[in-house]
């Protein structure tokens, strides 16, 4: 690469490194504690019913958890690369390895789950550090991956390097009981209303966020829309003063 440093997977990379966090050493074992994310979970029939109520046609409907699981070294193409200097830059900087709590590569795309309290630390260095510059958030959208999924709630982050031609994206994932993840409004101003945004539908609080208000609800709407247990039918469209049914309940024509 010309800048001095070890190339991806050789001597003295970050390759090498033992330690949990941005990648272990090919064979190394993983800590004993260690948890993959989890993030997705088998599913039947369509909008929670199976049975003939369901007047979507969907009601056989099966589909089977996808799940990417760790990556490990190599990761593949410009990937190594920025392990690397992401690695070499947090160290600059202070922040543990352990910041990174899994590297998943799928379908081309590189993501970096982020311990939250790790997040605005991070991402400042991703924006900052000469080698990364990814100076764009191009969009922060969230996913509920059910109630029988631990830390169901993830907060995903789509990062750009305008100087690099570079796309990756963070993700946090925490539990319903505790939806707090820092706001990255200073590092990223263009997050300011998608974070709004994923208040609103999932009830994620972000911590710092300059008006942390809603943006698409009334302001005194109970609940989170796109939360997967909020109540799919039978809340009253307020401007019509009409109520539509849940699945279970609306006519069958077959």
């Amino acid at each position: 690469m010309g800048s001095g440093k070890p190339d991806p997977g050789d001597e003295h990379s970050s390759a090498e490194h033992q330690d949990a966090g941005l990648e272990p050493a090919e064979g190394a074992a993983r800590p004993a504690d260690y948890q993959p994310v989890v993030a997705g979970r088998a599913r039947a029939g369509m909008f929670g019913v199976s049975d003939a109520g369901d007047t979507s046609g969907y009601g056989g409907l099966r589909l089977p958890a996808h799940v990417a699981p760790p990556t490990e070294r190599p990761y593949g193409g410009w990937f190594d690369e920025l392990a690397d200097d992401l690695l070499e830059a947090l160290r600059a900087k202070g922040i543990a390895e352990s910041a990174i709590q899994q590297v998943t590569v799928d379908r081309g795309e590189i993501t970096f789950y982020v311990h939250r309290e790790h997040l605005v630390g991070v991402c400042w260095t991703l924006r900052e550090d000469p080698s990364l510059r990814f100076e764009l958030c191009s969009s922060v959208s969230a996913v509920d991956y059910g109630v029988d999924v631990p830390q169901r709630l993830h907060s995903v982050y789509h990062l750009t390097s305008m100087t690099y031609r570079r796309r990756i994206r963070l993700e946090v994932a925490v539990d319903v009981d505790d939806p707090h993840i820092p706001s990255v409004v200073e590092v990223y101003p263009t997050a300011d209303w998608q974070e709004r945004e994923n208040w609103d539908m999932f009830g994620i609080v972000y911590d710092g966020h300059p008006a942390l208000t809603r943006i698409l609800m009334p302001d005194d709407w109970d609940g989170h829309p796109q939360r997967k247990d909020y109540p799919l039918g039978g809340i009253p469209v307020e401007y019509k003063g009409a109520e539509i049914p849940p699945p279970d309940e609306r006519r069958a024509y077959s």
